[in-house]
Order: structure tokens, then C-alpha cells, then sequence
């Protein structure tokens, strides 16, 4: 990709699945440091009220470079549990979780600790090798099991920033009941698709997935649908203000698109955290319905980017993709008092885990964009 972007004219039809230093993002530490300084930029234009919209991510340290702020940090809060992650790896590989600072100790000493190089645009620059988060011990339990949710965002601009929600997505569970008895066991605390497949006992068929429709069915059912709305408008807004926080750090150019795999995690109180960004979510199907939505997914990505020009633009609902920002959020269409609209912001656009017919949306949207270029 960085060769492309070096060497190499891009016509307009071109389209590259990467902005050219996406890791602003997906890199656990420098996703923290960008959300840092959005939190401390918010307090400083607005106050302190408008900085708490960024309270959404754990106590996060990088180490070894923040090592000494994170020591007077774990000894005010005597007891609790850290959880240790490598940056840059995924599917679960290398982390772990801790109580005592005798085991950061082991873990410097220990093979795991490397620093690495990281290639960036056109020099090499050292980045840190592991962060550590406070580990939230109260996650919301469904059949006694943790679990967190993969959703789906598109940015196809960052400038302006124009980002697209997908409704459909899935609840990872864990294998085992969860308990902070044992910190050990990475098929209580870690939800991975790839650690929870190795479980002696896991299932193959059954697998330990929800859709995101059944999870927020199961949710409505259970706390009502004021709550719910709450929750996963609280979701909405954690998406577009960590897509804010690196806005202007983001190389933007017109052939790149983005397609980020969000890890969110619900606690015992139905307050949402963002635990990861990925910049290449698992395509991967473990079964029949898994396909189904990643085959649809990757079919909407292109419905979106619209290499064929077969649409006006304007469209807020493409397939299973619901516009959430365009320069600024985007409202629900049917209703015409427009100021209470902006009023209640339970009602934007953005409609995660709710059903939409697919097919039948893109069809009309097609046939509306049709009509729509022979009148003009």
C-alpha cells in the first residue's frame, strides 16, 4: 500500500482499503493517545461535562515509557486487576492479566518483552510493545458468560468526516462462566473467536456467537426499550467521537475507505467501553450465518463506495450501512419537526442490532437513484 501511494499515479476509480497511517487508530496505544487528547481539548473549549463524553475506554498506560505513572496509579488502587496487551498482535495473542507488580517485573525479564521498529511513511520510529488497561470486573453476564460485541464502521472520508454504521454484527462469548476467582484462565476473561475455539468442550455448531438483533432483543426484553435505545445510542457516540479524536492526524486522500472491526464491552451497569479498534477485522466465517453477514458486509462496502456510480449520494441507508456522520450527525428522515429531532439523540440515524430487509433496501435505493438521474 505505501508503495502504491509512493510510486504509483491513482486514477479516480481506484480504491484502497487503508488510510495511509490508519494505526492513529488501531494501534492500542496510540488509539489512547488520541482519545487523551480529545478528552483534554473538549475540557478545554467546553468544560469538564463535555470531556466526561470521552470517559469510555479503561485507565490505560503505555509501557515501559509510562511505567512510573502507572506504578503511582496501581498503588492507589490496591487490589484491583490490570490486563496486559501487546499493540500490534491480534486474536488474543499475548495478553494477559495481573494483580501484583511482581508479575510486570517477570514479564520485562521474560522472552515476551521486545521492543520492536514499526516502518512508518518514510522513516522508522520505535513503538512501545504493550499496554496496560484497567480490567473491568464487572462485565454485564448473559447465561453467567462475558462477552463483547464486533461492530462494524465504514469511513469513507475523514475530511469531512463521513462514516456509515453497520447494523448487523455479533456478540462474542466466552467459553466458561465467569468467575475472578481464577485470572488465569483465558476462556473466562478473553473473548477471541480464536481462543475460544481451542476450549476442550467448545462447540463447533453451536459456537459462542449472538447477532447483534438477538442481543439487543434480548436486552429490550430484559431492561425495556428506553434503556436500550440509551445504551446503544451511548454506543453511536463512542464511534464517532473516537473517529473524531484522530480527524485531523489522518492522512485523508479520496481513493482510501476504511472498514473498522469496533470491540465494545457492556458492564453490570449498562455503561459501554471501547476496548479495541481494528483496522482488519476477521473475515472469517465459522458458520452458515457467520457467512451471511460477512458476505453481505463485504457486498454493502462496495454497494457504498459506488464504483459504478449508480447512486446519487445521497443516501442515508445503503443495504445494511446507516450514514451516521457527514460533516456532522445525521437525524431520522421521517420525522418533521426537525428541532426536536436535534433535541432527542436517541433518534440519529445510526440503528445498530435492528432488522432492516437488506436486498429490498438496495433495490429501492436503486431504483429511486435511476428515476432520480433521468429527471436531472
Amino acid at each position: 500500500m505505501k508503495e502504491i501511494f509512493d510510486r504509483a499515479y491513482l486514477e479516480d476509480q481506484v480504491r484502497i482499503n487503508h488510510f495511509r497511517n490508519h494505526y492513529e487508530l488501531t494501534r492500542k496505544n496510540l488509539m489512547v493517545k488520541n482519545l487523551k487528547r480529545l478528552r483534554r481539548q473538549l475540557e478545554r473549549d467546553s468544560g469538564k461535562l463535555e470531556a466526561q463524553k470521552c470517559d469510555f475506554y479503561p485507565a490505560t498506560f503505555e509501557l515501559p515509557s509510562e511505567y512510573h505513572i502507572f506504578v503511582d496509579e496501581f498503588r492507589r488502587n490496591p487490589g484491583t486487576i490490570w490486563i496486559m496487551k501487546p499493540i500490534a498482535r491480534s486474536q488474543g495473542k499475548g495478553i494477559f492479566l495481573f494483580k501484583r507488580l511482581k508479575d510486570i517485573t517477570d514479564w520485562k525479564r521474560g522472552v515476551e518483552y521486545q521492543p520492536q521498529l514499526q516502518v512508518t511513511d518514510a522513516s522508522t520510529a520505535p513503538i512501545e510493545t504493550y499496554v496496560v488497561q484497567r480490567y473491568i470486573e464487572n462485565p454485564y453476564l448473559i447465561g453467567g458468560r462475558k462477552f463483547d460485541i464486533r461492530v462494524y464502521v465504514l469511513v469513507t472520508s475523514y475530511n469531512p468526516l463521513k462514516a456509515y454504521l453497520y447494523r448487523s454484527g455479533f456478540a462474542r462469548f466466552a467459553n466458561n462462566r465467569y468467575s475472578l476467582d481464577t485470572i488465569d484462565d483465558n476462556y473466562i476473561h478473553l473473548t477471541n473467536v480464536a481462543i475460544q475455539k481451542t476450549a476442550p468442550d467448545y462447540d463447533p455448531e453451536k459456537g459462542c456467537k449472538w447477532s447483534t438483533q438477538q442481543l439487543r432483543m434480548y436486552l429490550t426484553a430484559k431492561h425495556g426499550q428506553s434503556k436500550v435505545n440509551t445504551l446503544f445510542q451511548q454506543m453511536t457516540n463512542i464511534f464517532i467521537l473516537s473517529l473524531q479524536s484522530c480527524q485531523r492526524v489522518i492522512i485523508n486522500d479520496k481513493h482510501c475507505f476504511e472498514l473498522y472491526g469496533y470491540d465494545i464491552l457492556i458492564d453490570s451497569n449498562l455503561k459501554p467501553w471501547l476496548i479495541e479498534i481494528n483496522a482488519s477485522p476477521s473475515l472469517t466465517a465459522s458458520n452458515q450465518e457467520d457467512y451471511d453477514l460477512k458476505f453481505g458486509l463485504l457486498n454493502d462496502v462496495l454497494n457504498v463506495l459506488d464504483l459504478e456510480n449508480r447512486l446519487t449520494g445521497k443516501e442515508k441507508k445503503v443495504g445494511l450501512f446507516d450514514l451516521m456522520w457527514d460533516d456532522g450527525p445525521v437525524f431520522l428522515e421521517d420525522n418533521g419537526n426537525e428541532d426536536l429531532v436535534k433535541a432527542q439523540t436517541t433518534l440519529t440515524n445510526a440503528k445498530l442490532g435492528c432488522v432492516n430487509d437488506r436486498l429490498q433496501n438496495l433495490k429501492e435505493i436503486y431504483q429511486t437513484a435511476e428515476v432520480f438521474k433521468k429527471l436531472n
